[in-house]
């Protein structure tokens, strides 16, 4: 289905198998934002093309309709390691939330989420979190400590007092917006404080910044320096 040309929209691409399935991701996009989301743009096309195009940063895909599955993840992921994955899968298969995580997912969504549902977890993903049920990311954060080496990253770090706050927060899986307002400061700050947080330890995304925190390698020294607000 063509799109709207909005200036400054940010361009999602749609994958799914069958037609009525991508007329449904379609959909998502019909209504306007709302006063404070951004504008999102839906692209459409064979898989192949989609990856080529760098301006796309964000996948939806829907393996509802895909034979491939976490394969299909997989390779997504080998061809462009950066771009950000929703996906919708079956209802009620926590190990297939926890695998397709691990492959990349920023997002997973079952067959009952609506349209809004959907376009939160767009939302949130793009403002740099992971959208999953919490218990779910609890048990995915336990089953990689359990074959982390646990060797230790960088020691000698240390960490303001604030951004130990923002740390022990994305270790209750909470987004960048609810931290922000738990913290009381705007999300921005927030994104600031996440990405000086990996910069620091190294960390490819929110999974393993958690991971070297729990090992212990990052709280020894935690708070150590002076606080910046």
């Amino acid at each position: 289905m063509p799109s709207t040309q909005t200036p400054g929209a940010i361009r999602v691409g749609l994958i799914a198998g069958e037609p009525l399935r991508m007329e449904g991701l379609n959909s998502i996009f019909e209504r306007q934002p709302e006063p404070g989301q951004v504008a999102l743009r839906p692209v459409t096309g064979a898989l192949e093309e989609l990856l080529a195009d760098a301006t796309i940063e964000y996948l939806v895909v829907d393996l509802n309709s895909s034979s491939g599955r976490l394969e299909s993840l997989k390779e997504i992921r080998r061809t462009r390691p950066t771009i950000r994955l929703i996906v919708i899968g079956p209802e009620g298969n926590d190990q297939l939330v926890m695998d397709a995580i691990i492959a990349g997912a920023r997002a997973f969504l079952d067959l009952t989420a609506g349209p809004r549902v959907v376009r939160e977890a767009i939302e949130v993903v793009v403002s740099g979190s992971i959208w999953a049920p919490r218990r779910l990311l609890s048990l995915l954060i336990d089953r990689l400590l359990a074959n982390y080496d646990g060797s230790p990253s960088k020691s000698s770090l240390y960490l303001t007092t604030r951004e130990r706050q923002v740390l022990d927060l994305i270790l209750l899986a909470r987004s960048n917006k609810e931290i922000a307002q738990e913290l009381g400061i705007e999300e921005r700050t927030v994104k600031a404080h996440v990405g000086k947080l990996m910069r620091k330890t190294g960390a490819e995304n929110r999974i393993e910044l958690s991971l070297r925190a729990l090992n212990g390698s990052l709280l020894s020294r935690a708070g150590a320096a002076p606080s910046a607000s």
